[in-house]
């Protein structure tokens, strides 16, 4: 049987180092997602362009735009005279963020009644919640300091500090500078393992049909189950070398510290595998072509970005949806590679995760074993 296996490898690794150009596609395509989701997805934006309608003009209003601008999350690029400028700007895509600050800004401090407008383009949901944020907290502060100052010069008294009634202080753990790429690179290593063990195992079995040498193949002494275990085998190694590299580059040029146990990572990326492969086989089964497997490929890519948490999180979405979602495999591995990678736990903290991927890959392996067989017979 052994033989028989190595002898399917064997052929595989050919046809993979005889195109060389789909092997290099197949190498370079991940690192290229590497660089494109780490520098361009920020779910945290910051230096939006602002533009500024003041009407007041005066010292009170200069300080509280340098706060807003100080803050790093505003960056004042013009003045405009009227607040239907400022909204025009920003249809037209030259601002993200407008301020507009009213005629009596110093008086209206002073009796404590003082507001301010700050308008956002709500066309770009990541800018919207920086924004909004933001502006919350820089105009939370500054009140805090404005009345600080008035309490001064009401009680100057040196011998009493003045105390603020509460002083919150938040810690971030794992990632304490909000990077990003920390987010980012172990689910970016996910989806490379589901995208590519699904896509290289469909598309060397359809390529088989097309060719029409699977029919030779089945006349020689080899197997149905040994066929399929053949095919895997060499993308198996394809797709764990494109993930270290991922990994390796995540770690040298993001600087996304892996704090948890590489071997046990390996071990449950390979039980991730399983399922993609089950799911590649899955789809040549069905697929007539290798253009078809690759519109079939490409198509689930969208309730993998979506459903699973790779971006956006879970407990936002409806109940249904979730479920939905926890059908996907690469939700639970998310919770694992982001687990293992960025927050160093070990195995008793993914066992919820282990289990429904050793379910998952169980099902969906027999599933496919048994359409393959049937496809060839």
């Amino acid at each position: 049987m052994f033989r028989r296996i190595w002898a399917v490898m064997q052929k595989q690794f050919i046809q993979n180092f005889r195109d060389r150009r789909t092997l290099m596609v197949e190498l370079s395509v991940p690192i290229l997602m590497l660089f494109l989701l780490g520098y361009a997805v920020d779910v945290q934006v910051d230096h939006i362009k602002t533009i500024v309608v003041d009407h007041s003009r005066d010292q009170r209003s200069w300080s509280f735009l340098q706060a807003l601008e100080n803050s790093t999350f505003f960056d004042i690029a013009y003045y405009v005279e009227s607040e239907k400028e400022a909204i025009r700007a920003i249809d037209e895509g030259q601002a993200q963020v407008a301020v507009v600050i009213p005629p009596e800004f110093t008086s209206s401090i002073e009796r404590g009644d003082a507001q301010a407008l700050i308008i956002i383009d709500g066309s770009d949901t990541m800018t919207v919640f920086s924004a909004y944020k933001a502006a919350l907290i820089v105009a939370q502060d500054y009140s805090a300091k404005l009345l600080t100052q008035k309490l001064e010069q009401t009680f100057p008294s040196a011998d009493t500090p003045l105390l603020q009634p509460l002083d919150v202080r938040t810690r971030v753990l794992y990632n304490p500078n909000m990077k990003s790429a920390i987010f980012m690179v172990p689910a970016i290593v996910a989806m490379i393992l589901q995208n590519q063990a699904m896509s290289l195992t469909a598309l060397a079995i359809v390529k088989e049909r097309e060719a029409g040498t699977i029919e030779q193949l089945l006349v020689t002494p080899i197997r149905p189950m040994e066929l399929m275990i053949g095919k895997m085998i060499p993308n198996v190694i394809i797709t764990f070398v494109n993930m270290l590299t991922i990994l390796g580059l995540g770690v040298y040029f993001f600087h996304v510290p892996f704090n948890g146990n590489i071997w046990l990572f390996l071990w449950l990326a390979l039980l991730f595998m399983v399922s993609s492969l089950g799911l590649g086989i899955l789809v040549s089964t069905i697929s007539s072509s290798q253009q078809q497997a690759q519109l079939i490929v490409a198509f689930s890519l969208l309730p993998s970005f979506v459903l699973s948490g790779y971006i956006f999180p879970r407990q936002m979405l409806p109940k249904f949806v979730r479920f939905v979602g926890e059908l996907i495999p690469i939700t639970h591995f998310l919770q694992i590679s982001r687990g293992i990678i960025t927050k160093g736990v070990g195995l008793q903290f993914l066992w919820d995760q282990v289990i429904a991927l050793v379910i998952y890959g169980a099902v969906v392996f027999a599933l496919s074993a048994s359409a393959f067989k049937q496809r060839l017979e």
